[in-house]
C-alpha cells in the first residue's frame, strides 16, 4: 500500500516539474515526463552513489570521476528542460554530453580500437525519442564528431599520455562498458516509459470516443465508391434496429428502399470520384424484413450528408465516403402536414371564391324578380291588371322571397355549425312521423318535375334521439337534392331501417348519378359538382355541408354511393333513442327531457 502511495507521490511530483506548454498536450507530457523521470534518476543516483564509493574505496580515479560527473550532469539538463520546456534543446544538450563523455572514454581506452565507442550508436537512438528529426540529426553530428576528433587525433600522433599510464586498462574498459551499458537502460526505460504514456493517451482517446460514439443519435459510416459499409457507429442500432456486424459490407445498402437505391449508390460514387460534399434523402426499413402489423415493411426517412475521405485509391475497396445519417422522419412528416395545410388553405381559398359565385348568382336571380314584379304592379294601377295577373305576380314575388330567405339560411346555418354556435335540443321523436312530414313538403315539388316519391317506412322503428328540427333539415335537404337531379319519370326512393344502436335512413334518387372521382368531395362547403354560370341546377353548394354537419353533431355519419348515369344512394346514420334504467320515475315512459347540446367549433371546413 505504501509503495503505490510512493509511485503515486513520485507520479505527481513529475507533473509538477512538466513545463506548462506541454501540459495540454498527453503525449507530450509524456515524453517530457520520461525525459525528466530518467535525467533525475541518473543525477539522482550518482549523488547518492558518490559518498558510498569514496567511504568504500578511500578515494577515487579521474574515470570514475568523470563518470559520476557526467551521471550527474543529466540532473541540471532535467531541470532546463522543467523551467523552459524547450524539449529539442534539452534533448541535444543530452546527445553532446553522452558523445563527449564516450569520446573521452574511447580517447583513453584506445581511440578508435576502443570498445567504448560501440555506445555512440545510442546516441541517435536517444534523441529519436524527441521525435525531432533536427535532434536526430544534431545528436548523429555530434556522434560523427566525436569519431572525426579521433581520427584527427590518431593522425596528428596525439596520445592519452600520462593519463593512460596512470590507468588500469581492464578498470577503464570495464568502466566504459558499466557506463555505456546504464545509459542503455536509462535510454530503454525512457522508451517504456514514452510507450506506456502513448499507450495510456490512446486507451483514454479511444474511450472518449468510443463514449462519444455509443452517445450520438447520428449515424457515422465509412463507405467505399461501390456502396459497401467498412464501419460504422453503434448508434446504427436505435436507427434501423441492425448491430454493426450486420451492417457492414451490403447489410446497411439492402436496408435502403428499392427505389432510392439507384440515388444512394449515385451519390456515393460522386463524392468519392468528385471530391465533393452532397446530401441524400432516402427511406431505409427498420427492423427484421418480415412484415408488420399492417401487413408492410416499417421505413423511415433518413438524412445522409456525405463527404470525401481525402485522398484514397476508389479501385482497391478501401474507405472513400465518410457520411452521416440521422432520421428525419418526423420532419419529412411535418413538411406533409404543411403541404396539407397548404393544399388546405387553397382549397379554402377556391371555395371562398366558388361561394361568392354561387351566392351572388343566388341572390341575384331572386332579387331581380322581386324587383321587376314589383315594379310591374307599381306602374299599373289594380285596374289595368287583371286579377289572375296580380295574383301570379304576387306568388313569383312570394316564391323569390322564400328562395332568397332559404338561401341566407343555409349560409346562416353553415356558419353556425362552422363557429360551433348552433345549439341542438335533443330529444327522443318518432322518426317515421318526421320523415313523413318531410316528404309530404316535398310531394309538390317532386310533382312538378314528374318525379314519383316512394315513401317505405318501418311501423317498429325505435325513437331517434336527435333534435327534430334539425332532423327535418337534414331529410328536406336530401329530398330536395334528390328530386332536383332526378330526370322526369324517375323516383326518389326513402327508407330507414335500425342497425342495432343507430337507425340508418337511405334517400336513393334515379338521378344522373355522381362519378367516383367527384365523390370525394361531396359535401364541401359552396361546392358544387354542376358549378359555373352556365349549370344547369341551382343551389349555394351548402344543402350537403349542412346536412353533413347537423349528422356530425349528432354523433353520426353520412355515406354516399352513386353510379353515373344509375343513380345515388345516401345513406344517414343517426343515434337511436334506448331506453336506459336510470330514467327518471315521475316521467312518462316515452318521454325525456329535452337536453340542450352547443356545437364544438370546428378547426377547419368540414370536407367529404
Amino acid at each position: 500500500m505504501r509503495s503505490i502511495e510512493f509511485i503515486a507521490s513520485a507520479g505527481r511530483f513529475l507533473d509538477g516539474l512538466v513545463h506548462p506548454c506541454a501540459a495540454s498536450d498527453s503525449l507530450l507530457r509524456g515524453r517530457h515526463r520520461a525525459f525528466i523521470a530518467a535525467n533525475l534518476t541518473a543525477g539522482a543516483l550518482a549523488l547518492f552513489a558518490l559518498p558510498l564509493h569514496l567511504a568504500f574505496t578511500g578515494g577515487i580515479t579521474l574515470p570514475q570521476a568523470l563518470a559520476f560527473a557526467w551521471l550527474a550532469g543529466q540532473m541540471p539538463i532535467a531541470m532546463y528542460l522543467s523551467v523552459t520546456g524547450k524539449f529539442e534543446t534539452a534533448h541535444a544538450l543530452s546527445a553532446a554530453l553522452f558523445s563527449s563523455f564516450i569520446g573521452w572514454m574511447a580517447f583513453v581506452t584506445g581511440g578508435l580500437d576502443s570498445v567504448a565507442l560501440v555506445w555512440l550508436a545510442i546516441v541517435p537512438l536517444e534523441a529519436a525519442l524527441s521525435r525531432s528529426r533536427k535532434v536526430i540529426m544534431l545528436a548523429t553530428m555530434a556522434a560523427a564528431g566525436v569519431v572525426a576528433a579521433l581520427l584527427i587525433a590518431a593522425q596528428a600522433g596525439v596520445d592519452a599520455g600520462p593519463f593512460a599510464a596512470n590507468w588500469g586498462d581492464g578498470q577503464v574498459k570495464s568502466l566504459a562498458i558499466l557506463s555505456g551499458l546504464f545509459y542503455a537502460l536509462l535510454v530503454a526505460f525512457r522508451v517504456e516509459w514514452s510507450g506506456a504514456d502513448a499507450d495510456q493517451v490512446a486507451s483514454e482517446r479511444e474511450a472518449r470516443y468510443r463514449l462519444v460514439a455509443d452517445n450520438l443519435s447520428d449515424v457515422i459510416t465509412l463507405h467505399s465508391s461501390h456502396g459497401d459499409t467498412l464501419f460504422s457507429t453503434p448508434s446504427i442500432r436505435s436507427l434501423l434496429d441492425l448491430s454493426v456486424q450486420e451492417a457492414t459490407g451490403d447489410g446497411f445498402f439492402q436496408r435502403v428502399h428499392v427505389a432510392d437505391r439507384p440515388a444512394f449508390l449515385t451519390t456515393l460514387n460522386d463524392v468519392a470520384v468528385h471530391k465533393s460534399a452532397k446530401s441524400l434523402q432516402f427511406r431505409a426499413r427498420r427492423g427484421p424484413s418480415k412484415p408488420g402489423e399492417n401487413g408492410q415493411p416499417s421505413y423511415v426517412w433518413l438524412e445522409m450528408r456525405c463527404r470525401p475521405m481525402g485522398y484514397c485509391d476508389i479501385s482497391d475497396g478501401e474507405a472513400a465516403v465518410v457520411a452521416v445519417t440521422r432520421d428525419i422522419t418526423r420532419y419529412k412528416a411535418h413538411e406533409e402536414e404543411l403541404e396539407e395545410a397548404q393544399q388546405q388553405a387553397e382549397a379554402a381559398s377556391a371555395a371562398k371564391t366558388r361561394f361568392l359565385a354561387n351566392v351572388s348568382h343566388e341572390l341575384r336571380t331572386p332579387l331581380n324578380a322581386i324587383i321587376g314584379f314589383s315594379d310591374i304592379l307599381r306602374q299599373f294601377t289594380p285596374e289595368q291588371l287583371p286579377p289572375e295577373r296580380q295574383r301570379e305576380y304576387v306568388d313569383l314575388i312570394h316564391d323569390s322571397g322564400h328562395h332568397l330567405l332559404q338561401v341566407v339560411n343555409e349560409i346562416l346555418d353553415m356558419s353556425k355549425i362552422e363557429t360551433g354556435n348552433f345549439d341542438l335540443c335533443i330529444e327522443p321523436f318518432v322518426p317515421g312521423r318526421c320523415i313523413g312530414e318531410c316528404v309530404d313538403m316535398m310531394r309538390q315539388q317532386a310533382a312538378s318535375r314528374g318525379v314519383q316519391l316512394v315513401f317505405d317506412m318501418p311501423e317498429n322503428l325505435p325513437e331517434l334521439n336527435g333534435d327534430r328540427r334539425a332532423c327535418k333539415q337534414i331529410f328536406i335537404n336530401l329530398l330536395s337534392n334528390a328530386i332536383k337531379f332526378t330526370k322526369v319519370g324517375g323516383a326518389v326512393t326513402v327508407a330507414a331501417k335500425q342497425d342495432g344502436e343507430w337507425i340508418d335512413v337511405r334517400v336513393r334518387d334515379t338521378g344522373v348519378g355522381i362519378a367516383a372521382d367527384d365523390l370525394a368531395r361531396l359535401g364541401t362547403p359552396f361546392l358544387q359538382i354542376d358549378s359555373g354560370y352556365d349549370r344547369r341546377h341551382e343551389g349555394t353548394g351548402l344543402g350537403l355541408s349542412v346536412v353533413k354537419g347537423l349528422v356530425a353533431l349528432h354523433g353520426g355519419e353520412v355515406t354516399f354511393e352513386s353510379t353515373v348515369g344509375v343513380g345515388t344512394c345516401v345513406t344517414v346514420r343517426l343515434p337511436a333513442f334506448m331506453s336506459t334504467p336510470d330514467r327518471k320515475p315521475d316521467l312518462p315512459s316515452d318521454v325525456v327531457e329535452p337536453i340542450a347540446v352547443k356545437a364544438a367549433p370546428s378547426a377547419k371546413p368540414m370536407v367529404a
